[in-house]
């Protein structure tokens, strides 16, 4: 197969996925707990494994947030207490958590809500 042809099957199989993550955003509010200690405090710094902002969740993109998540799962983002909450979800759980926060508009945090 020649690049150019890789290249249009790659571009193809990207249009077909969907703009949202399959989850179902009501279960993932019920699974978020994990998630607020931390992504829920607007301005939260954590102090482990170093200080630093804390990124929103809410308003991101669905498939990004499923993507992350599955990256520490593999251990290919080094973060211990994200790789530790990861490796313990579901691929459904992933999408439910996804599809939750990028209902939220703006970026802001959604755990209280």
């Amino acid at each position: 197969m020649s690049r150019i042809s890789l290249l249009v099957a790659a571009v193809a199989a990207a249009l077909a996925l969907p703009a949202h993550a399959a989850g179902d955003p009501v279960a993932g509010k019920q699974k978020n707990f994990q998630c607020m200690g931390c992504h829920g405090i607007p301005g939260w710094k954590t102090a482990f494994p170093e200080v630093y902002h804390v990124p929103k969740l809410g308003g991101q993109h669905a498939a990004y947030i499923v993507a992350a998540l599955k990256q520490y799962k593999k251990g290919e983002r080094d973060h211990p207490t994200m790789r530790s909450i990861a490796a313990e979800l579901s691929e459904k759980d992933m999408e439910d958590l996804a599809a939750y926060y990028a209902q939220a508009a703006g970026g802001t945090t959604v755990a209280g809500k």
